[in-house]
């Protein structure tokens, strides 16, 4: 008897790093900008959410450009959310630029410059600009190749039609491979720019729709274009004022932008790019689309940077800007003054301010079951309850930060459900800033160069 080996097949998966907002789809507003109660991976800050959904609308509307916006609030209370809700809730031609305030000080460039990028990077032109088409169906390809290979390069003709016309074009051996490349046959609907000679599918004409029985999902129908082929069309191009920036003062072009080595831009380039857009704007050809720019961390910037922030905002061409802090009153970077959320008065005093209250233990169960489902982790009704009193004890990061923990300790004693024992074993193996403070000032002669802290500061750290 002849012995079969049969190989093992194995389920290839894909591999996702899941990221702490990674849940997080839109605001969670209904079509009156009132916010739900668990919608697109949002949970509770309800007045906080309806606020933002009204700068998103404005936003969208165009109604609003050179103001600021401050998210204050506690850690852990869903500010970098509610900013990630925005970006998505504003859509893909709204720019969207975003940074940590800390990120300044580690770049091989000036502060204000990398604010002057950042800003840029949040500013849209939509440029219009006409260009003739031929656009029909495409009735026949044919294809002459030659009889020697390498003799001569393929030549051909292309006949397209639309409802009123039929013409007949010579194809040289650049269209012949960028029409095989595109796939393109009898019955496709294409147009072709005449002065760059590319070629887009619009579809499958309807007429041609009984060619076959079978037909893939993605198959798209359309009309046989009516008029003549030949025809002026209207593009649309939308670029950040970074973009153009970069394209402008770099010997390699456009390249420049994957290469990531953008350096500082002289200020010469920026106001002739300036001059040029605004020309553009009074001749109909762009207009500006004012984005989002999103500072985290805003208190780690210096009084240089607030004083920029400043006067930036009063530009013509200015983003709506958003910052976060969970700082309360605390130094100015760069003085020895002290200030709320440690921002300068005088810019204090610009901002709209969106404050978001600490999450309610309903909230926290809400907020673990989003996060278990994104992380895919089976959890018990009991290990949930008790991951909730842990984060209302301690904080909602830390119950997350278990998810995964407990997770894997499940999977070594070879459960499927992650059970209470899981959580209390993680519960034990890391600790929470609160235990960890505590052992701290027990331990704390043990250590080197330890100072014990006066009462009121170690209550306040517990």
């Amino acid at each position: 008897m002849v012995e079969v080996k049969v190989s093992e097949s194995k389920d290839l998966t894909r591999i996702e790093r899941i990221g702490a907002h990674s849940h997080i789809r839109g605001l969670g507003l209904d079509s009156a900008l009132e916010p739900r109660a668990v919608s697109e991976g949002m949970v509770g800050q309800t007045t906080a959410r309806k606020a933002a959904g009204v700068i998103v609308q404005m936003v969208k509307e165009g109604k609003i450009a050179g103001r600021a916006v401050l998210l204050a609030g506690q850690p852990g209370t869903g500010k970098t959310a509610i900013a990630m809700g925005m970006a998505k809730s504003i859509g893909l031609e709204t720019p969207f630029a975003m940074l940590a305030g800390s990120e300044l000080f580690s770049l091989e460039m000036s502060k204000t410059e990398a604010l002057m990028q950042a800003f840029r990077k949040a500013i849209g032109v939509r440029i219009k600009e006409e260009t003739e088409v031929i656009e029909g169906e495409v009735v026949e390809i044919q294809i002459d190749r030659p009889a020697v290979a390498g003799a001569a390069s393929k030549t051909g003709k292309l006949t397209l039609k639309t409802t009123e016309m039929e013409t007949v074009y010579d194809l040289g051996a650049k269209m012949i491979e960028a029409l095989g490349k595109d796939k393109v046959q009898s019955g496709d609907v294409i147009a072709i720019d005449k002065a760059s000679g590319k070629i887009t599918k619009l579809g499958r004409s309807f007429s041609r729709s009984r060619d076959y029985d079978a037909m893939g999902p993605q198959t798209k129908f359309v009309q046989c274009p009516d008029g003549e082929l030949q025809k002026r069309k209207e593009v649309v191009h939308c670029v950040t004022l970074h973009e153009i920036d970069v394209i402008n003062s770099r010997t390699q072009g456009f390249l420049a932008l994957f290469t990531g080595d953008t350096g500082e831009i002289r200020a010469e380039v920026r106001e002739q790019i300036d001059t040029k857009v605004a020309e553009w704007r009074e001749e109909g050809k762009a207009e500006i689309v004012p984005g989002v720019l999103f500072i985290d961390e805003v208190h780690m910037l210096d009084i240089e940077c607030f004083s920029f922030l400043n006067r930036a905002l009063e530009n013509d061409m200015a983003p709506i800007l958003v910052v976060a802090t969970n700082r309360g009153i605390t130094t100015i970077r760069g003085t020895n003054y002290k200030s709320p959320h440690g921002i300068p008065i005088d810019f204090l005093d610009r901002l709209l301010i969106i404050s978001t209250q600490p999450y309610t233990e309903e909230d926290i169960r809400k907020i673990l079951d989003i996060r278990c489902g994104e992380e895919d982790v089976d959890v018990a009704e009991d290990a949930k309850v008790l991951l909730t009193k842990i984060g209302v004890e301690t904080s909602l990061r830390y119950a997350i930060n278990l998810i995964t923990s407990a997770a894997l300790a499940c999977q070594k004693r070879k459960g499927k459900v992650v059970e209470m024992e899981d959580v209390s074993r993680v519960y034990e193996l890391f600790w929470d800033v609160k235990r960890s403070t505590q052992y701290l000032m027990e331990y704390q002669s043990q250590y080197m160069f330890s100072d014990a802290p006066e009462e009121d500061d170690v209550n306040m750290m517990v």
